[in-house]
């Protein structure tokens, strides 16, 4: 079965390319999701011998890894990678095909770059198999709620002047689904933690320079080839200010990111009990007496 091409990874690439030198200008959200990793592996009593880094882009969980020497003592090797030769001093590599053996990797870890790959749940069986046992992935994507504002303005306004629309802004993955498809690879204890960001901007032409510099444009495979002229900008940036205002001033821009988190089997992990094998009954637990319903 042909995985259905969502994205133009090439594409991808070359946009990537072109935003290394202007990435640090707009890496906040890549940074406060750095950051909340470093705190999920700061709880993690626990030695990875080899880690690989996926999406490295402007290097900054190595930046904040260094920052945080308890963190560092747990991280032997770190493999830092990304799909831009310009972004990375290391290893160029596209993360639909891994080039790891099995059993190689002891963490991996990925900031705001699965939602761009055309195969996700091949994506994650690749990781799974890479992984010793035992091994963790923590990731983080942009889930549904991103940009939800840009997408609707954006539409009514191409629909009002054209009289047709199309695809401007990627779908994004949802919470539940991801729990889904960690499972479905073959993780363990999977996890799903969801944060959103309301973004100020002064006005929605800074929006879209932000997303420039992130290389967050369209890449849709099958995006518009005619581009948005004046007029239809300037009709979404009206229902933008008129539908989206920010409470500080501007507008605001909604960021959903989703971390998901798994573990590879491994017999030392904690096993759900068999239906049947409790010894004690709920109602002693709880100091309740039980009764009829």
């Amino acid at each position: 079965m042909t995985t259905p091409r969502l994205f133009d990874r090439q594409l991808l690439r070359h946009r990537l390319d072109r935003t290394s030198g202007d990435f640090v200008t707009a890496n906040f959200l890549k940074r406060r999701s750095a950051e909340d990793m470093i705190d999920t592996l700061a709880a993690i009593n626990r030695r990875f011998d080899v880690t690989l880094e996926i999406g490295r882009r402007d290097g900054t969980f190595s930046e904040l890894l260094a920052e945080t020497p308890e963190v560092a003592a747990k991280i032997g090797y770190l493999i830092e990678s990304d799909l831009s030769a310009r972004h990375c001093p290391a290893v160029v590599l596209d993360e639909e095909a891994l080039p790891f053996g099995d059993d190689t990797l002891d963490l991996v870890v990925s900031t705001l770059a699965f939602h761009t790959t055309n195969d996700l749940p091949g994506v994650l069986v690749q990781l799974r198999r890479a992984l010793r046992p035992d091994g963790l992935l923590i990731a983080s994507q942009f889930g549904g709620e991103t940009l939800h504002e840009l997408r609707r303005v954006l539409m009514e306004a191409e629909l009002e002047i054209r009289g047709g629309t199309g695809a401007r802004v990627a779908p994004f993955a949802e919470g539940p689904d991801c729990v889904d498809l960690l499972r479905r690879a073959g993780f363990n204890m999977p996890v799903v933690d969801t944060d959103k960001v309301v973004v100020s901007y002064a006005h929605p032409l800074s929006l879209l320079r932000d997303l420039r510099a992130m290389g967050e444009t369209n890449i849709l495979f099958d995006r518009p080839r005619k581009g948005l002229n004046r007029a239809i900008l300037s009709r979404a940036f009206e229902l933008y200010a008129e539908r989206y205002p920010h409470p500080e001033g501007g507008v605001r821009a909604t960021f959903e990111v989703i971390t998901l988190s798994g573990w590879t089997p491994h017999e030392s992990q904690q096993k759900p009990l068999r239906p049947g094998s409790a010894t004690v009954r709920l109602a002693d637990a709880l100091g309740v007496k039980e009764g009829k319903l």
